[in-house]
């Protein structure tokens, strides 16, 4: 927050004070990939990413670009569940790639499987600009006491 204040929840931030809130920002990997958040809240995380830069050598997109991308957005839902005694750590990540995409932007959104005392699950959607669905990943992260970090 802007006056100085915690927030009540990391939730209640604005995208830009989010990021401004993070040890390091984005972060030199999402910066590097392009990906930029486009909504913050409880519920939901929604990112963009663009296929240019991000593909393998057939010039589709990377499968692994796809998981950063995954793994950036159930982070933040996880974190945010965490806020503001807990930090969240990922622990398992998987990833289903259902079609490719060669050019143009992707869109991930995430929403919460799990929200417990110790683990936070979510989902995350990839889809193209036609909204058809490119990638299904789901990450776990543990949520460990802030000080321990």
């Amino acid at each position: 927050m802007t006056d100085g204040t915690a927030p009540e929840s990391l939730a209640d931030l604005s995208i830009e004070e989010f990021v401004a809130a993070m040890p390091q920002g984005m972060g030199k990997l999402n910066e590097t990939m392009g990906i930029e958040i486009t909504e913050i809240s409880r519920d939901h995380i929604v990112a963009t990413m663009p296929v240019a830069g991000n593909t393998q050598p057939y010039g589709l997109l990377h499968g692994g670009a796809s998981v950063v991308l995954a793994e950036t957005l159930g982070s933040i839902g996880s974190a945010i569940h965490a806020y503001p005694d807990k930090i969240a750590v990922g622990v398992d990540i998987n990833a289903t790639h259902h079609r490719s995409a060669t050019s143009g932007i992707v869109t991930g959104v995430a929403t919460p499987i799990h929200r417990g005392r110790t683990m936070a699950a979510f989902e995350i959607v990839i889809s193209n600009e036609e909204g058809k669905r490119v990638c299904t990943s789901r990450i776990t992260c543990a949520l460990i006491p802030a000080d321990r970090a």
